[in-house]
């Protein structure tokens, strides 16, 4: 234990990234993972004395600090997801029940802002419909459980008939989830049909990319940051970093396109008034 050396650390970085599966190297946070697996060994083993010192455990080589901003679905291209999953939901064949689903899930989590996981947690239970006075419609209540515990989100109003068909459909009892099953690969059946999978800049475009046009569309729309923030259970600082950098609608115009009025001479500008000169008598 007392050889643990930083330099032997790094070379367990390299071994794991010459490790290939499938064609592919672990990926990064898988790596992340195993190195703080590894940091509390070591800290339980400097705990009980059986080494003298923590080994440097960071990367030796810095990071880039270019921001990646997340996949998500422009309004025109939202448009044509649920427009052929609609399509497909309509269709008899022996899919029907899963590209219903689908149809349904894809609302659902534009209209809510949820991850994932979080929809894959969710039980019939923990969502209640209710009229919102503020809104004049009827809206979701959901009580979110996910990687920070238990938090509260209101979803749009189109998220209201996605739910009332996901429970007519199945007779779902109150611990019943709302999505059973996987959606994964209808999903990307359907984006790489569409040939939506990646964006422009390549990035890949997944499940979570709902959750993310969620957030971009509140945006466009003007909703507050704070509030989406807190609807979406995470931080201000996230949504400016990660979305609010790259949407124009959030620039406000007006704001950016101050002027000073300009003085043109022997005229006074409008609203200011010019002081009358005294006249002299002519002596020194």
């Amino acid at each position: 234990m007392a050889d643990i050396t930083a330099g032997m650390v790094q070379d367990y970085r390299i071994h794991r990234l010459r490790q290939v599966r499938d064609g592919k190297p672990p990926s990064a946070s898988t790596l992340h993972q195993e190195i703080v697996c590894l940091r509390q060994v070591l800290k339980s083993a400097n705990r009980r004395q059986w080494l003298e010192q923590l080994p440097d455990l960071s990367t030796p080589f810095r990071r880039s600090t270019k921001v990646s901003h997340r996949a998500w679905l422009a309004p025109d291209d939202y448009k044509r997801l649920y427009t052929e999953t609609r399509q497909r939901a309509r269709e008899e064949s022996d899919r029907a029940q899963t590209a219903k689903t689908l149809h349904d899930y894809v609302l659902f989590m534009v209209n809510t802002g949820l991850r994932p996981d979080e929809a894959a947690r969710l039980q019939y239970r923990d969502v209640a419909i209710t009229y919102d006075e503020s809104v004049g419609e009827e809206i979701l209540e959901i009580a979110v459980r996910g990687k920070r515990g238990v938090g509260w989100c209101k979803s749009m109003p189109g998220a209201v008939v996605p739910f009332q068909r996901l429970q007519d459909r199945r007779d779902g009892a109150p611990t019943d989830p709302l999505f059973p099953t996987s959606l994964r690969e209808p999903l990307n059946a359907v984006l790489n049909a569409l040939d939506l999978k990646f964006d422009r800049e390549g990035r890949r475009r997944t499940a979570y990319s709902l959750r993310h046009t969620y957030i971009s569309m509140r945006l466009i729309e003007g909703a507050d940051i704070y509030q989406v923030a807190k609807n979406c259970r995470t931080s201000v600082e996230m949504i400016e970093t990660f979305y609010a950098a790259h949407i124009k609608d959030v620039i406000d115009a007006r704001a950016v396109n101050v002027r000073k009025p300009r003085i043109v001479a022997g005229k006074t500008p409008p609203g200011s008034t010019r002081k009358a000169r005294r006249p002299t008598s002519g002596r020194l």
